[in-house]
This record gives structure tokens, sequence and C-alpha cells, in this order.
């Protein structure tokens, strides 16, 4: 179960072709570079590991009783290099999902316009009646 990282670091990796992924803690390298060769159809160069420790966290088991600290999870992060050419397409969704969004301000832009045209004219309609009506 191989969760690509969307974040500005992995998008700034991306230009490396260097991609960042969440993997089980029990994933060796080889059982990672695997994984992302079958399910992306991509040549893995380079595997790298890291495991992230969880931060603590305080908690109480009620008013009077004594207080605590626990640990998040540990995540471990891998760091796979693929061959030059090669690309994952996870993270080149999110930039048509972009698009998208542009588009949709674009269309928001477009209806904010011709409403405003719309009371322009209404405010020019009651300007006439009002000078025709001072006549």
């Amino acid at each position: 179960m191989i969760i690509p990282r969307a974040t500005e670091k992995a998008y700034v990796a991306q230009t490396q072709n260097t991609y960042i992924f969440f993997v089980p803690k029990t994933a060796s390298k080889q059982a990672i570079a695997k994984a992302v060769a079958e399910a992306f159809k991509v040549t893995v160069v380079d595997v790298r590991t890291a495991v992230r420790k969880g931060k603590p966290t305080r908690f109480s088991r009620g008013k009077h009783a004594y207080p605590g600290t626990t640990f998040r999870q540990d995540h471990k992060v891998a760091y796979i290099t693929v061959k030059e050419g090669d690309k994952i397409p996870v993270f080149e969704e999110t930039k048509a999902d972009d698009k998208k969004a542009e588009t949709k301000v674009e269309k928001a832009d477009k209806k904010a316009a011709k409403k405003a045209e719309k009371a322009e004219k209404k405010v020019k309609a009651a300007e006439a009646k009002a000078k025709e009506e001072k006549k």
C-alpha cells in the first residue's frame, strides 16, 4: 500500500525524477521498488527510505488521574528515483485539477461581470426615468 505525498517538497523533488511515498514500516527497499514499478509502469533507479518518529502527545485519564504522554505512529517514507523520461501520473493529476479550478474561477468571474453589467443598465434606466419625470 503505497500512498503518494502531495507536498511542496514532493513537487520540488519531482523535477529531479524523485517521488515521495508513505510506505508500510515493514516494507523493504526491494519490495517498494517492485510495487512502484508494477503500479505505475516505470523503471525504478534508486530507493531511499526514512522512518519518521511519531510526535509526542499529552493525554489525561480524567480530572484527578495522572497525566501522561504517548506517541503518534511512526511513518516510513520512501524517496523513489525513476529513470529519466519516466513519470508517475498520480502527481500529474493534481495539475489537471488545478486547471479545472482555474476554469471554474474564470466562469465565476464572467458571471460576476454579467451581473455588474445588468446592474449598470438598471441604474442607467432609473436615471433616464428620473430625468423624464422631471421634465
